[in-house]
C-alpha cells in the first residue's frame, strides 16, 4: 500500500471509511464552483469516483490519494496523478490533482500535499513531466500550481463543460522540492 507522510498529512490509498467525508466535500458548492461545471456529486457519484480512482491505482501504478490529517484522522480531500484522458491536449502526461474541504483551506495543506505528489511522481514513479489544469479565474488552484514552480503552456476549453482552462506543466527532471 502506497503511503507518503509530510509533516502534517498522510497520503494513502482509500478506504472504505472516507466515502462518506469525501461526499460531504463533493456536496459543498464552495468546493465544486470550479470543478467541471461546478455541480455537487451525490453519495452514488463519489463512490464511482472513488473505484474509479483505485482502478487507476491498478492500472497506472499512480492515482489519487486520501489526504489524512495526522493530528486528527480527519480526511481532508485528496492529492495525486491521474491521467486527464477528457483533455486530449494534455496527454501522455499525468495531471496532478487535489480537493479539499473548505474547513481545510488556507492552512497550506495543498501546497504541501501537492509537493509531496510531484516529489513521488519523480522519486517513486520515475515521471519527467507532470502538467496541472485549472479553470481560469479559479485564483487559489493558480496559488498552488505557482508554488510548485509550474508554468503555463496553453490555454484551452473544457471538452465537455465549455469553460476555460490553463495547462501547466512541471520538467521534473529540474523540480527542486
Amino acid at each position: 500500500m502506497t503511503e507518503i507522510r509530510t509533516p502534517r498529512l498522510l497520503l494513502r490509498r482509500w478506504l472504505d471509511s472516507d466515502l462518506v467525508p469525501m461526499a460531504e466535500i463533493n456536496a459543498d458548492r464552495r468546493v465544486m464552483r470550479w470543478v467541471d461545471d461546478g455541480s455537487v456529486r451525490s453519495l452514488d457519484e463519489t463512490a464511482e469516483d472513488i473505484e474509479r480512482w483505485e482502478e487507476e491505482w491498478d492500472e497506472e501504478g499512480f492515482g489519487l490519494f486520501a489526504v489524512e490529517l495526522l493530528a486528527s484522522g480527519e480526511l481532508a480531500g485528496f492529492t495525486g496523478l491521474t491521467l486527464p484522458e477528457y483533455l486530449p491536449e494534455a496527454l501522455p502526461h499525468p495531471a496532478i490533482a487535489w480537493r479539499l474541504g473548505a474547513p481545510f483551506w488556507g492552512q497550506g495543506y495543498a501546497s504541501e500535499a501537492a509537493h509531496a505528489t510531484l516529489e513521488f511522481a519523480l522519486q517513486d514513479r520515475g515521471l519527467d513531466h507532470v502538467v496541472a489544469i485549472s479553470r481560469v479565474g479559479d485564483t487559489a488552484s493558480a496559488n498552488v500550481i505557482g508554488k510548485l514552480g509550474m508554468v503555463p503552456e496553453r490555454e484551452t476549453t473544457h471538452p465537455e463543460y465549455d469553460v476555460p482552462l490553463q495547462i501547466h506543466g512541471i520538467d521534473l527532471t529540474e523540480y527542486a522540492a
